[in-house]
């Protein structure tokens, strides 16, 4: 069982093993479930993006209804690199804050057969805000059917982006996946393995469906091949058991030290959401230390403490070789200096 000295020596680290534009493995080290969810939680809902949340219809004869036109349009991801700099609906307090984009579309089946409306017709109003489908135009890539029309059928509307967040909307969602698991850790006891055949130790081996050992002919011996493939499914640990050797295995989580698998939808980089997902969390660590601050101080009469600033961060880009990251902060949860070296659903109209 994993045990901490102090919770003031804790300094939360992440090791990046895999990076793609859409798609980042990495391992969070030296901290609890508790943060690994947190980091998580705040990657799916917090991390703001770019969708269509209002259509106004001014002619549709096709088969779908408004609501199931405005519903897909939502659905289509649009690139999301200029998010941080609007402001969402609720937090317009001016001219300048209404920052949103618009679509118009306009399709008309002229032909026999069957015609399909993509996200390649959408024609953006506002092109100087960079905000276009995902793949918009890109003649490698299948553009993302809308409806289909027929002869004589029309859709016409103008589509209207603005930002938003996954605790608003599904639809703003900036991942497909984002996931974690707790670190594996495999002991095989070679005193018990010295007792077997080498039957019963291809035996052992087979019993586990996921294939996480390994028989090794070279020198007679079961190797642990891939420990992060285990399910936990306990069918080695039953054989062993049967093969009267209940101590050949020990199989624990490692409760400080957490795998993740972040997909991305296309509409920003996972780098980009990783990144942003520990800013996020580091402000809610230092409002929550404000608040702290601000209590006490009125607990014992004091004036109010200033708002502190915020930390800055380095956020490197993340490169294919690796790199890590130095999360150390107040209470274990701050977020320090970070080196990463060289969706969606209904609209409303």
């Amino acid at each position: 069982m994993y045990s901490r000295p102090s919770r003031n020596f804790r300094k939360p680290t992440i090791v990046i093993r895999r990076h793609e534009p859409d798609y980042m493995v990495f391992e969070l080290k030296n901290t609890d479930v508790s943060s690994a969810n947190a980091l998580r939680r705040v990657m799916i809902a917090e991390v703001p993006t770019i969708a269509i949340d209002l259509v106004e219809m001014e002619n549709n004869t096709t088969v779908l209804n408004d609501e199931f036109i405005a519903h897909r349009l939502g659905l289509l991801p649009l690139v999301s690199t200029e998010a941080t700099a609007w402001k969402r609906p609720f937090e317009w307090s001016n001219d300048a804050d209404m920052i949103e984009t618009a679509f118009s579309l306009d399709v008309t089946c002229n032909v026999d057969g069957v015609m399909d409306v993509t996200s390649n017709d959408l024609v953006p109003l506002n092109p100087e805000h960079r905000v276009f489908p995902v793949n918009y135009q890109n003649p490698d890539e299948k553009p993302i059917v809308i409806c289909k029309i027929r002869r004589g059928q029309q859709l016409k509307l103008v589509a209207r982006a603005r930002k938003g967040i996954g605790k608003d909307h599904a639809k703003f969602i900036p991942v497909a996946t984002a996931v974690f698991q707790y670190k594996p850790h495999i002991v095989l006891s070679h005193s018990a393995m010295a007792e077997m055949t080498e039957d019963e130790k291809k035996i052992f081996v087979n019993s586990d469906p996921s294939k996480t050992f390994k028989f090794n002919p070279v020198t007679r011996m079961i190797e642990v091949e891939n420990e992060e493939a285990y399910m936990y499914d306990e069918e080695c640990i039953i054989k062993a058991r049967e093969l009267g050797r209940p101590d050949l295995v020990s199989i624990t989580q490692l409760q400080d030290h957490f795998i993740f698998r972040v997909e991305g939808t296309g509409v920003l980089q996972v780098a980009d959401v990783v990144r942003q997902g520990i800013e996020i969390l580091h402000k809610k660590c230092l409002d929550l230390e404000a608040g702290v601050q601000e209590a006490l101080a009125i607990s014992k009469g004091q004036p109010l403490p200033a708002a502190p600033g915020e930390a800055a961060m380095d956020m490197g880009g993340v490169g294919p070789g690796g790199g890590s990251m130095d999360m150390g902060g107040p209470g274990g949860m701050g977020m320090g200096g970070m080196d990463m070296g060289g969706p969606r659903g209904a609209s409303s109209w």
